[in-house]
């Protein structure tokens, strides 16, 4: 559920600019969706497959990542501020510009991404 209180609709390829503040997406495959901008504050992505998406400056501050696939995900400009990204996998993920002050990194190898210009 959204704050709104309604399911979220996650089917478009293009879901650029859209509210989920506090949806709980979990475990859903949202690979290679374009995410741009998107409002993603406090939700639950535990789990999803984010592979190849573009959350390039999406708030996720506050966001459940635990054990989610952010492969070759674009995270630049991204606000992951307060996230939980434990055992993520970000292989190939970029993380340039990205706010991560204050995540929850463990279990995250970010040497197999590409990190420039990091808050953390």
């Amino acid at each position: 559920m959204t704050d709104g209180g309604e399911m979220p609709d996650t089917t478009a390829e293009d879901l650029s600019g859209r509210m989920f503040n506090g949806a709980d997406l979990s475990g859903r495959n949202l690979s290679g969706k374009a995410l741009r901008n998107a409002h993603l504050a406090r939700a639950d992505l535990s789990g999803a497959d984010l592979s190849g998406a573009d959350l390039s400056g999406a708030n996720l501050s506050g966001a459940n990542l635990a054990r989610a696939n952010l492969a070759g995900a674009d995270l630049a400009w991204t606000d992951l501020s307060g996230a939980d990204l434990s055992a993520a996998e970000v292989a190939g993920a970029q993380f340039i510009g990205t706010n991560l002050v204050g995540a929850e990194l463990e279990g995250v190898d970010l040497t197999l991404a590409e990190v420039d210009g990091v808050a953390h």
